[in-house]
């Protein structure tokens, strides 16, 4: 057995045993596999062992394994979540199914309108990143602005509202883990009771959140998406792009 199906495998138990832990279903969770720096065959080899969500930080790169991987599009679903810049926004829309990274309606509109040029790819499932814990070093929106985002990307086509995603900064101590998980399912909730009427918010379910080292705390706290990407493929290298 592979060192990817055999780490694959190692990271489901603990989703499960995480969902048990918190009394959830752990079907109610989506491993998302963080594919970055890692070649088409590594993601492929994961397939194989049932795996179908690849999330890819960088725009060029998972562009490239997208279309290496063409054969078996009808099988995977594809996830960008790095920071998106406005001059990549056209190719995340013609090749990507979710993005998970969106902090400014500029981007969103640029989304909404590309889209609309690949009606056989049906609408983007989109995201908004909050900067949980105010770091200046990451991407996202203030808690207290999420909402204001949210309602304004509700509204615009070919995109699809799907909840929030966030990177609380790093910390051994699961109680603070849980702490800065609890405060976005809170804005998540929050977000939510105000809006549950509102037709751009019938698909309002996900919260995009831990990764390796927290996932146990964001399901504890209500995460429905986690992203793991070393615990999957093994240590990578740092690339630029």
């Amino acid at each position: 057995m592979s060192s990817i199906i055999t780490k694959l495998m190692q990271v489901r138990q603990r989703l499960e045993l995480a969902a048990l832990a918190a009394k959830r279903e752990p079907e109610d969770i989506t491993l998302l596999a963080v594919s970055k720096t890692f070649p088409a065959s590594a993601i492929e080899e994961a397939m194989h062992a049932g795996q179908s969500a690849f999330g890819e930080n960088y725009v060029q790169e998972g562009v490239e394994k997208i279309q290496q991987l063409a054969k078996l599009r009808p099988w995977l679903e594809w996830h960008f979540i790095g920071p998106l810049q406005s001059n990549k926004t056209r190719d995340v829309a013609e090749h990507f199914d979710w993005v998970h990274s969106i902090d400014r309606l500029k981007i969103a509109e640029r989304l909404s309108s590309q889209r609309g040029e690949f009606p056989s790819l049906g609408d983007l499932q989109l995201c908004i990143q909050v900067n949980v814990s105010e770091e200046d070093s990451k991407s996202g929106v203030p808690l207290g602005e999420a909402q204001a985002l949210c309602n304004a990307i509700s509204k615009l086509p070919n995109v699809v509202l799907r909840g929030l995603m966030a990177i609380p900064a790093p910390n051994a101590d699961p109680v603070l883990q849980r702490q800065a998980f609890a405060a976005v399912r809170d804005c998540f909730v929050g977000i939510l009771a105000a809006n549950a009427s509102e037709p751009g918010y019938q698909f309002f379910d996900t919260l995009s959140m831990g990764m390796s080292d927290d996932l146990e705390a964001a399901i504890a706290e209500g995460s429905t998406m986690i992203r793991v990407g070393s615990a999957i493929f093994g240590k990578r290298d740092k690339i630029t792009a």
